[in-house]
């Protein structure tokens, strides 16, 4: 019953924003100020960001219908604020960068301040660290208006890496002031991004667990996706499975499915057993009767996450009983090389052993006999057991030690561990150089 309301309520938006581009089409558009051609503008792209995809196409129509207006606008209309606004935020939500440049060359009148034209300018042309400066001593001035929110985005990505902290508050409050809207769900989106680079786990679960209750139908929700998953696996031990859970439980099943096998891959490549072998059993539980993909897809990550483990018989046999013909390139290339760090695993290590050397022979002087040593060689060799020489010549090996014969197997062995460190490295370099790839 929510769920029909809201969308429900989505269709009314969309129903008004359509109208009022309906209405700007039968109007002068001499006539029509460009802040209201904004605000149908916003209504559309909030209703994009909650979940209706087809208002994408109005969107598309009104950002061209703006620019139209924009450009042919007499310059006294930015005589109102209101208008000065609605050309800054219209460039600032993907409309054309050349239009706000020629709407201050034209502006004699001094409608524009020249501070914030440049530093959009400079953001949109991809120069927006410039702006740092300049961003934190005006927006004070703006962060109230309406442009407030949206400059707040600017100023966040002008610091993002200098000063991530500073970056988390810009976005905060582009969130206060414009709950539901497109600007929030960009700073959640990106204030993700910015906790997980900056090992900012608990606010990064924070934010990841306010963009799944509100922004999950987004068209952007793919991009929250892949940063949740990188959050989760580089910080498991510390978020723990219940959060996880948590946070993906808003999802329906086939996304909820989607994003636990992207954590098994990555988890699996990554060498995190336990959340590959954990987000493998969810996918395959969450896998109807017939979805054979995500199903076999489970069982290769889970298989990969198993190489390590002391059962590596059985994990090489559950790679190599995976149907080729069910996998991408991508997992094909990351299952073959899987299957061939299984086999050197299983092969049993060289042993390398110093050679066993026999005790100097010392002749037993006899009755009007000479030695053929001297007498400070031969009471050298006589303090050496053939033991002790053995152990002095093993340890001039860098890295060897004399084994017994209790210590000849595998287990415990540094060179068993280097070919599973081996093999994590192999998936690893693999896995990048089909990076782009689908999954």
């Amino acid at each position: 019953m929510q769920a029909r309301r809201r969308l429900g309520s989505i269709g009314l938006a969309l129903a008004a924003s359509l109208g009022l581009a309906a209405s700007a089409l039968g109007q002068d558009q001499d006539n029509l100020a460009p802040y209201k051609m904004i605000r149908s503008l916003q209504y559309v792209q909030d209703t994009v960001v909650l979940g209706d995809h087809s208002a994408m196409e109005m969107q598309r129509f009104l950002l061209s219908t703006i620019d139209e207006r924009l450009r042919t606008a007499d310059p006294s209309i930015f005589a109102d604020p209101r208008n000065v606004d609605a050309a800054l935020v219209y460039a600032m939500s993907g409309g054309n960068p050349e239009t706000l440049e020629l709407l201050t060359k034209q502006d004699v009148a001094g409608h524009f301040d020249p501070r914030i034209t440049d530093a959009v300018r400079n953001y949109l042309d991809g120069r927006g660290t410039t702006n740092a400066r300049t961003l934190a001593e005006i927006f004070p001035e703006y962060k109230s208006l309406e442009i407030g929110p949206y400059l707040a985005l600017v100023s966040a990505n002008s610091v993002l890496r200098k000063d991530p902290k500073l970056a988390l508050s810009y976005f905060d409050w582009a969130r206060l002031i414009a709950p539901g809207t497109i600007v929030e769900e960009a700073a959640l989106r990106r204030s993700i991004f910015v906790a997980e680079q900056n090992n900012m786990v608990d606010r990064g679960v924070a934010y990841s667990s306010r963009y799944s209750r509100r922004f999950l139908h987004s068209p952007y929700a793919s991009q929250f996706a892949d940063l949740f998953v990188k959050l989760a696996v580089e910080n498991f031990e510390k978020i723990g499975e219940e959060n996880i859970q948590e946070i993906l439980s808003f999802m329906d099943t086939p996304r909820q499915r989607e994003v636990y096998l992207r954590m098994a891959r990555l988890s699996a490549i990554s060498g995190k057993d336990r959340l590959a072998a954990m987000a493998a059993d969810r996918a395959q539980a969450l896998s109807g009767e017939g979805e054979k993909v995500p199903k076999t897809l489970a069982d290769l990550y889970s298989g990969l996450a198993s190489i390590s483990s002391t059962d590596v018989t059985q994990a090489a046999e559950r790679l190599i009983a995976i149907p080729d013909a069910d996998l991408s390139a991508k997992d094909r290339a990351l299952k073959e090389a899987a299957r061939v760090v299984a086999e050197e695993v299983l092969r049993p290590p060289v042993m390398t052993e110093a050679p066993a050397l026999s005790a100097p022979v010392v002749q037993t002087e006899q009755p009007g006999a000479v030695s053929d040593m001297p007498n400070s060689e031969i009471s050298e060799a006589e303090r050496m057991s053939p033991k002790a020489v053995t152990e002095e010549a093993a340890q001039e090996i860098p890295g060897s030690a004399p084994q017994s014969a209790e210590n000849k197997t595998s287990e415990g062995d540094p060179a068993f561990d280097g070919y599973v460190a081996t093999g994590r490295s192999k998936l690893d370099e693999i896995d990048k150089l089909l990076e782009g790839e689908g999954s």
